[in-house]
C-alpha cells in the first residue's frame, strides 16, 4: 500500500515523464523506478526529469549521480529521501 507521498510521487512521475503506459493502479513502493522492471517504463533520461521535478516541488537537493541512483531505486526510497531532506 502506498503512502500519501508515494501516491503524490506516482502522479508527478506520470505527468513529468509523460508515461506512454499508465502504471498499475497500485504499484509496489519497492518496484524499481528506472529500467526494464519499472512499472512506469522509465529510462535514464526520465531519471533526470524526475530529479529536476523533485528538486523544484520539494525543495530538496539530489546531488551526485551515486546519490540519485540510490534515491531513485524505488518509490519508497524516493519518498524517504524527500521526507528526510525537506527544507
Amino acid at each position: 500500500m502506498l503512502s500519501a507521498l508515494e501516491r503524490e510521487l506516482v502522479d508527478m512521475i506520470v505527468e513529468t515523464c509523460r508515461c506512454a503506459e499508465s502504471p498499475p493502479a497500485d504499484p509496489s513502493p519497492d518496484a524499481p523506478l528506472i529500467g526494464p522492471e519499472s512499472p512506469f517504463g522509465l529510462d535514464s533520461l526520465d531519471a533526470v526529469e524526475i530529479v529536476v521535478a523533485v528538486q523544484r516541488k520539494y525543495h530538496t537537493r539530489i546531488d551526485s549521480q551515486e546519490t540519485s541512483r540510490k534515491v531513485l531505486r524505488s518509490l519508497r526510497t524516493l519518498a524517504e529521501f524527500i521526507q528526510n531532506h525537506r527544507k
